[in-house]
């Protein structure tokens, strides 16, 4: 992106100091703050206490919970697919699914690998598709949330436009709060790592209580979220 030619900067900034009757700031520093309640959510909770935390709060939002281990993965996975009607799926294209061993899983004329060579018609199949398959960059213990840092290989849509979105979650990244993503990004944004172009908190399906308070569950999204998190430590 070429940078632009801010005009009259000066002139403006002082003009509003002038009117504000205050000198102009040269620098500007993060306060230190005295209370950070932030960081005290599941202060020194162990992995399994956090692990449970994020079952229990995803249970809560309707979203079905399967724990495995790497070994069971697929076989797990399968009977989740089965679970939920089977046919067509769409997945991103991501080297973690090899990592874990489900590229036996995905190898079938159902399953449908987001590929940028083929564009639009990636989010056709995407929309026609019962079940969309990721895996989850991060998760929420306080929220029963995960993350999904997006690119052209992960996309959005697998997760927003299927009837059911199923999310694999490595047991090692669920942390306490979406506190701890952030600082994450931070950190990686300042030791000059490309950003994510879109980082999406999915809390269970899709829900809305806009009218007279009802929830109603389905409206803008998948109808079913399944998290499957994974003892991957």
């Amino acid at each position: 992106m070429t940078a632009g030619t801010i005009h009259n900067k000066e002139q403006f900034l002082n003009r509003i100091t002038s009117q504000l009757g205050r000198d102009r700031n040269r620098q500007v520093g993060l306060p230190e703050w005295q209370h950070r309640p932030q960081l005290d959510v599941f202060s020194g909770a162990s992995v399994n206490e956090l692990a449970a935390a994020f079952k229990k709060n995803s249970l809560e939002k309707s979203t079905f919970v399967v724990n495995t281990d790497k070994a069971n993965l697929a076989e797990a996975l399968q009977e989740v697919i089965m679970k939920y009607g089977g046919g067509q799926v769409v997945a991103s294209k991501d080297a973690r699914f090899g990592e874990f061993g489900l590229d036996a899983v995905l190898d079938n004329e159902k399953t449908h690998i987001w590929d940028t060579n083929r564009g639009q018609e990636n989010i056709e199949i995407a929309k026609k598709a019962n079940i969309g398959l990721f895996i989850s960059d991060a998760a929420l213990a306080e929220s029963g949330t995960i993350v999904q840092f997006n690119d052209k290989d992960i996309a959005r849509s697998i997760s927003l436009l299927p009837t059911v979105y199923v999310a694999i979650v490595p047991k090692s990244t669920i942390v306490p709060r979406m506190t701890q993503v952030v600082q994450a990004v931070h950190q990686s944004v300042e030791e000059g790592n490309n950003l994510a172009t879109c980082i999406n908190f999915i809390s269970g399906p899709s829900n809305s209580a806009d009218i007279e308070m009802n929830i109603v569950i389905g409206v803008h999204g998948p109808v079913e979220a399944v998290h499957v998190i994974v003892e991957d430590l």
